[in-house]
């Protein structure tokens, strides 16, 4: 009883959080999935949109401003991985690390130290309804109405010739230059956008949670990681809808399975553990079936 009591007593926070961590989710699916370009540009796009945001806070400007630069610096992370990736042709991952790691550096510089508290300072949600920091509710109804925003915004831009256009640089590359696609292009639009919704979370999360912390970002993608598997698992990925909807039902899902690992004992630092023994299995489980069925094939 005393398991789930615990459990139930955090599902509130872990929804609320969940849903802000969608738009981290959203921002892994759009490389991985639709552009087929293995980013890992989360990892310091997450931090800079929180530590963008509480430094233009603490230095007086409207939130919602700062919300928006923060955006547009993640915006601008992911396009340098575009760019170090197409000009210099280095491997997507390699051209994620390095801009990832570089963005370190540039977090510490903007927060002008590791970690900084935000309480006292106005924010984006105490300026729409202060109860929000407090009532749990609010924080769901809020956040559920920005994602939806959000994910009606991304299905109406794939619906578009530019939408489509970025979907087939994902599908066969080869074939975008006979169709007049410029690769470069949908490649600099598609990672900006992905990484400025990454960075929108972490300027949510940050003015949520009042403090910013330089070191916000590790181990986010592979929770990204495991949410998006999950909810591929639940939705499918037979429509652009539901490859859309699979983000956020997978950051729910994942964090209730977080919160009920807490509640029955699970020490936080384990849990980076679990989930990437979750993510490994998941991912490599269907190649080791097509092997096995290939066998099977072979002796037939």
């Amino acid at each position: 009883m005393d398991v789930i009591h615990a459990y139930l007593n955090l599902v509130p926070v872990t929804l609320s959080q969940s849903l802000i961590y969608s738009f981290l989710v959203l921002g892994i699916m759009i490389p991985f999935r639709l552009l087929s370009f293995p980013d890992l540009t989360s990892e310091g796009a997450f931090p800079l949109g929180g530590c963008v945001c509480a430094t233009l806070l603490l230095a007086g400007y409207p939130p919602l401003l700062a919300t928006v630069v923060a955006m547009l610096a993640g915006v601008g992370a992911g396009a340098a991985t575009a760019l170090v990736h197409l000009r210099f042709r280095i491997n997507s991952l390699l051209a994620g690390i390095l801009v990832f790691t570089a963005l370190y550096s540039a977090n510490m510089r903007v927060l002008g130290r590791s970690n900084i508290a935000l309480f006292n300072t106005d924010n984006i949600f105490t300026q729409i309804n202060p109860a929000i920091l407090t009532d749990v509710r609010l924080q769901v109804a809020t956040f559920a109405v920005l994602i939806v925003v959000a994910l009606v915004a991304l299905r109406w831009y794939l619906a578009t010739q530019a939408g489509a256009a970025l979907r087939v640089i994902g599908i066969n590359p080869e074939l975008a230059p006979s169709l007049g696609i410029s690769i470069w292009t949908y490649t600099i639009v598609g990672l900006g956008v992905a990484s400025g919704l990454t960075a929108l979370g972490g300027a949510l999360i940050v003015q949520l949670q009042g403090y910013a912390d330089v070191g916000m970002g590790t181990g986010i993608l592979i929770n990204g990681l495991a949410s998006l598997v999950i909810g591929e698992t639940i939705t499918g990925r037979q429509t652009v809808t539901r490859q859309l909807l699979a983000p956020v039902v997978g950051a729910m899902v994942y964090y209730q399975l977080v919160s009920l690992a807490l509640s029955i004992g699970l020490q936080p630092s384990d849990l980076k553990v679990v989930t990437a023994g979750f993510v490994l299995v998941t991912l490599g489980l269907p190649m080791l079936r097509g092997r096995s069925a290939m066998r099977e094939t072979m002796r037939a």
